[in-house]
């Protein structure tokens, strides 16, 4: 769970889950790369920004949500609130080449 507030003009706002995207090296910064989830929509079945993530135990999740891609940005550990779980490895994979398409790296 991640605090987004403030929120400034379309930023995302409110606390709510997100996914850090970086890996856990050693940082001089206590920054991390999060992508912040929002309630899923049936229009988004189509946008590589966003990624449909069912809820489980494993991930913590209370409904059926989009990892919102077009929200990635860095944010400080301080907005970190509680970790609510783990994405399950096919679903992480997925959200990185999502990732790299959207920035077209791949």
């Amino acid at each position: 769970m991640v605090n987004f507030e403030p929120q400034v003009g379309d930023e995302i706002k409110k606390e709510r889950p997100a996914v850090v995207l970086n890996l856990p090296v050693e940082q001089v910064f206590q920054l991390r790369l999060v992508a912040p989830f929002t309630e899923w929509q049936p229009s988004f079945a189509d946008r590589i920004t966003k990624v449909q993530v069912t809820p489980s135990q494993r991930n913590g999740l209370q409904k059926t949500s989009a990892v919102d891609l077009l929200q990635v940005r860095s944010v400080s550990t301080v907005r970190f609130r509680r970790k609510l779980g783990e994405l399950e490895a096919s679903t992480l994979a997925t959200v990185v080449r999502c990732v790299a398409a959207f920035i077209d790296a791949a």
